[in-house]
C-alpha cells in the first residue's frame, strides 16, 4: 500500500487483505482440527472454518474495482450461505455486522472501521443464546476493543499499525483461552475457533502492514500433525448426536421467537443473519424438529445434519488407514455402519413442499408411512456436491485416503456429484470415488467389503483393486408387491402395469454388469412367489461361496421366509445379512418390496493373502 493509502482501506485493499487472511486459515485447517475440543471434540473446526471462509473467495476474487459496501454485503451473504459449524456461523455474523455498519461507504478509516468491528462484535455475541468466554468470541472482542480504542485515540491513524497492534491483543486473548475454559486447560490447547480467527487477523495484518498477500495453499498437511488431544479422554462430548444447520428466508423473521423455540430443542445454538435470511446452527438428536421449527418462520433450505458421534469415534480411532463413505442410496445395517465406521452423505427426499434428509431427518418407517398416506409422490435427489465436499474435506484431514462408494452412475447423478466434489477439495488425490454400478444392498455389500479391508489394515490401492473386481460380480434382484409406486415415480409405464396386472405377472428387476436396471424375468401369480423368487436367484448366483444381503420394505416376515429358502437352495452362503430397505428403492418399489444382493464371498483375509 502507498503511504497516502495507509490512512484508509478501500474495497480493493480490503478484498486483498481478506483473501490473505482466508488463505492463511485454509493452510491451518488440519492444525485447527487437531486442537478442537470445544464445544464438542469432533475435530472439525478447521474444516468448518475453511469451508465457511472459503465460500467468500468467489466474491473477493472477482475482477474489477470493488466498492467497499457492496463487497462486504456480498461477503456477508456468501458466508451466511456457506458457513459451517459453530465458529463458521459466528464469523458469518461478525461480517454481517461489518457489512451493516459499512452501508454504502467506499472506504474505511480507522474511526469508521472501529465502529464496524464493534457492531461485528455485538452481532457475533448476539448470535449465541449462551455466549462463553475462552472461545472465538473472546478474540473477536479483543480485536474489536483494540481497534475501537485506537480509533478513539487516533481516528486518522495508520491502518497497518492499528491492525498490527490489534493482532498482538488478539494473540494475548488467544493465549488466555485455556484459563477461561477448563476443557482447554486439561487438553493443553487453545480454543480452535479462537485460533482460526487469530490466523484470519494475522493474514489481514500481513497484507495491510507489509503488502504481502498470503498465498492460497495447495497441499494438505494432515499427515504431519498428530491430534493434540484424544476425544476418548475428553469429557466434553455432546449429549446430542447431530450438528444441524439450515437457512431460513422470509420478509420479517422474528429472530427472538425463533431463538426461543430453537433453544428448547438442543444446545450450542447459533442464530446468524438478518430479518430476511437467517442461518441456524444447533446440536440436537432429531434434526427434523429443527427444520419443522424453522418452517414456521419462512422457507427452509440448505439443510444439513452431521453425525458428531460418528465423527468423534472415527477420527480418534488411529488404526484405520482410510475412511469409507457412501451416499444414503446404500442400504447397510446399523450394526455394520457402527462396527466399521462407515460414513454417509444423505440424499434428499421431497414430499410436495416438505423436504427431508434421507435416514437422518426421516426414518425408514416414517418414510413408508408418508408414502402410503401422502397424496404427493415423493421425489429423491442426489446430495449436492457441497454435501460431499464437506464430508470429503473433513475426512481427508484425518485419514490418509477416502473411498467413496456411490450409487450407480446410470441411474443417478450421485457418482458425478461426488467426483466433482472430490476435485474441489484441497486434497483431490486422497479422494477415490467408485461407481458401484449398483444400489441399495449391492452398493452396501461393496462398502462393507472396503471397510473390512480397512479393518484388516490393507492399503488403499489393494482395497480399490478388490472393489473394482467385485463391482461387475455383484448383482441385485427385486420384486415389488404393488407396481403403482413405480408408475407414480415414472419408472414404469402405465401400460406395463396394466399388462402385468392382466396376466398376473410379477416382474423381477435386476442390475446388469454395466449398472443398468433390467428385467430378469417374471413370476406368474402370487402363489409361492417368495420361494419361486428364491429359485430364480439361486439359478443365477455365482458358483462357490457367496455373500447375500436381503432387504425388505416393512415386510420382515416375508424377508425371513426368503432367507430360509435361499439357505436351502444355495448350499454355500458365507454370510447373509437382513436389513430394511431405504428410500432409494422404496420410492419406486413401495411397501412389500423384497431385494436380494449377491456377490462372491471374498473376504478381506482372502484379498490380503492374494496380495502377499
Amino acid at each position: 500500500m502507498s503511504s497516502n493509502a495507509a490512512k484508509y482501506v478501500d474495497g480493493n485493499a480490503l478484498a486483498a487483505a481478506l483473501r490473505s487472511g482466508i488463505h492463511r486459515v485454509l493452510g491451518q485447517q488440519e492444525l485447527l482440527n487437531s486442537i478442537n475440543v470445544f464445544p464438542v471434540a469432533d475435530s472439525d473446526t478447521g474444516t468448518n472454518l475453511a469451508l465457511s471462509l472459503g465460500s467468500a473467495l468467489g466474491i473477493l476474487n472477482r475482477d474489477g474495482d470493488k466498492h467497499l459496501g457492496t463487497l462486504l454485503a456480498g461477503v456477508a451473504d456468501a458466508l451466511l450461505d456457506g458457513s459451517r459449524g459453530n465458529s463458521g456461523a459466528i464469523v458469518a455474523q461478525f461480517f454481517q455486522g461489518l457489512s451493516d455498519s459499512a452501508g454504502e461507504k467506499t472506504r474505511f478509516t480507522i474511526y469508521t472501521f472501529g465502529k464496524a468491528v464493534r457492531m461485528g462484535n455485538d452481532y457475533a455475541h448476539d448470535a449465541l443464546s449462551k455466549p462463553r468466554e475462552g472461545t472465538i468470541l473472546s478474540v473477536i472482542a479483543a480485536f474489536a476493543k483494540s481497534i475501537s480504542d485506537q480509533a478513539r485515540d487516533m481516528p486518522e491513524g495508520d491502518f497497518g499499525e492499528a491492525i498490527g497492534e490489534a493482532l498482538q491483543q488478539v494473540e494475548v486473548a488467544l493465549a488466555n483461552t485455556p484459563n477461561q475454559l477448563e476443557v482447554l486447560r486439561k487438553a493443553g490447547v487453545v480454543d480452535a475457533g479462537a485460533k482460526g480467527f487469530t490466523e484470519l487477523v494475522a493474514g489481514i495484518a500481513g497484507y495491510l502492514c507489509n503488502g504481502v498477500e498470503e498465498p492460497l495453499p495447495d497441499v494438505s498437511i494432515a499427515h504431519e500433525i498428530e491430534p493434540a488431544v484424544d476425544a476418548a479422554e475428553s469429557d466434553n462430548e455432546s449429549h446430542y448426536r447431530y450438528c444441524t444447520e439450515c437457512i431460513v428466508t422470509g420478509s420479517e423473521i422474528n429472530r427472538r421467537k425463533l431463538r426461543e423455540k430453537l433453544g428448547e430443542l438442543g444446545d450450542s445454538l447459533v442464530l446468524a443473519g438478518t430479518k430476511r435470511k437467517a442461518k441456524i446452527h444447533i446440536h440436537v438428536d432429531e434434526p427434523e424438529t429443527v427444520f419443522d421449527t424453522a418452517r414456521l418462520f419462512g422457507d427452509v433450505s440448505a439443510e444439513k445434519a452431521d453425525d458428531m458421534h460418528r465423527q468423534q469415534h472415527a477420527t480418534h480411532d488411529g488404526h484405520r488407514r482410510f475412511a469409507v463413505i457412501v451416499d444414503s442410496g446404500a442400504d447397510i445395517s446399523d450394526a455394520d455402519m457402527e462396527r466399521l465406521d462407515i460414513h454417509m452423505v444423505p440424499c434428499r427426499i421431497q414430499f410436495g413442499g416438505h423436504g427431508y434428509l434421507d435416514k437422518v431427518s426421516i426414518t425408514t418407517d416414517e418414510f413408508y408411512d408418508e408414502l402410503e398416506t401422502n397424496p404427493s409422490h415423493p421425489t429423491t435427489s442426489q446430495p449436492a456436491p457441497g454435501d460431499f465436499r464437506r464430508q470429503f474435506q473433513f475426512l481427508a484431514s484425518h485419514f490418509d485416503d477416502v473411498i467413496s462408494i456411490n450409487l450407480t452412475s446410470v441411474a443417478s447423478g450421485t457418482y458425478e456429484a461426488a467426483r466433482l466434489a472430490a476435485s474441489r477439495t484441497n486434497a483431490p488425490g486422497k479422494i477415490h470415488v467408485v461407481d458401484s454400478r449398483n444400489a441399495s444392498l449391492g452398493q452396501g455389500l461393496l462398502a462393507v467389503l472396503a471397510a473390512e479391508c480397512n479393518e484388516a489394515d490393507l492399503d488403499v490401492e489393494t482395497t480399490l483393486a478388490a472393489i473394482e473386481e467385485q463391482v461387475p460380480l455383484t448383482t441385485s434382484y427385486a420384486i415389488v408387491a404393488d407396481t403403482r409406486f413405480a408408475v407414480r415415480g415414472g419408472r414404469l409405464p402405465v401400460w406395463v402395469k396394466k399388462f402385468a396386472d392382466l396376466l398376473r405377472l410379477i416382474p423381477i428387476i435386476c442390475t446388469t454388469r454395466e449398472g443398468r436396471v433390467s428385467l430378469s424375468g417374471f413370476l406368474v401369480g402370487r402363489h409361492n412367489r417368495i420361494e419361486r423368487f428364491a429359485r430364480h436367484i439361486a439359478k443365477r448366483a455365482p458358483k462357490g461361496p457367496v455373500e447375500i444381503g436381503i432387504g425388505h420394505a416393512i415386510c420382515e416376515e416375508e424377508a425371513q421366509r426368503l432367507e430360509q429358502h435361499l439357505r436351502r437352495l444355495i448350499p454355500d452362503i458365507g454370510r447373509l445379512t437382513l436389513t430394511g430397505l431405504g428410500t432409494a428403492i422404496g420410492v419406486h418399489g413401495g411397501p412389500g418390496t423384497l431385494l436380494v444382493a449377491v456377490r462372491p464371498a471374498v473376504s478381506a483375509q482372502d484379498i490380503a493373502s492374494r496380495a502377499n
